[in-house]
């Protein structure tokens, strides 16, 4: 079947091995293109995917009548758009921090610094932060697992795993200051 002749299918029947043979001869282009935007492979590959799984909707939607051109700019635009998303987080490394921070004092200072005092208020501040980030932070760090157990047990993506813990730790750290700086 000629690539009009798979579209016209795949729009008709929705079948998804027929998107997947339209789809494959530009997977490794698709793949060259987010690497250029994104500068990750990890990234790269997980948008070569995403871009397909988002196919499955829009091309049942759409006219096309060049299959690779309106890909090459459905594809374009799926980069700029995850980069945008990327720059409106701010993302705080409390580990780096919390190192920096430690090179910065004496040895003896270093193992005095954290007080009963300071445990209480690294387990109030836990508390405030949403369900699945409290969760996530205490499996990783507490309970030492990995995001995949961590993933396992709580029944959610790996993902969504990292992105709580992320964001748990930069919330975590700036409630502790906040409370630190008695605010």
């Amino acid at each position: 079947m000629s690539e009009k002749e798979l579209l016209s299918h795949y729009k008709h029947t929705g079948d998804v091995h027929t998107l997947g043979k339209l789809y494959a001869p530009y997977m490794s282009l698709l793949y060259g293109l987010c690497f250029k935007y994104l500068q990750d492979q990890e990234a790269s590959q997980d948008a070569v995917m995403q871009i397909f799984e988002q196919l499955i909707v829009k091309l049942r939607q759409h006219e096309v009548d060049n299959f690779k051109s309106w890909l090459y700019v459905f594809a374009r635009n799926y980069c700029l758009m995850e980069l945008r998303k990327g720059k409106q987080k701010t993302f705080v490394d409390i580990d780096s921090h919390m190192i920096e921070s430690e090179l910065q004092m004496d040895a003896g200072d270093a193992e005095a610094r954290w007080t009963e005092h300071d445990f209480e208020r690294m387990e109030s501040c836990l508390a405030t932060l949403q369900t699945n980030q409290e969760r996530c932070v205490r499996l990783f760090y507490l309970d030492q697992k990995c995001y995949k157990e961590i993933a396992t047990v709580l029944g959610i993506d790996l993902s969504q795993v990292k992105s709580y813990i992320q964001n748990g730790k930069r919330n975590l750290k700036i409630c502790m200051e906040n409370k630190k700086n008695g605010k």
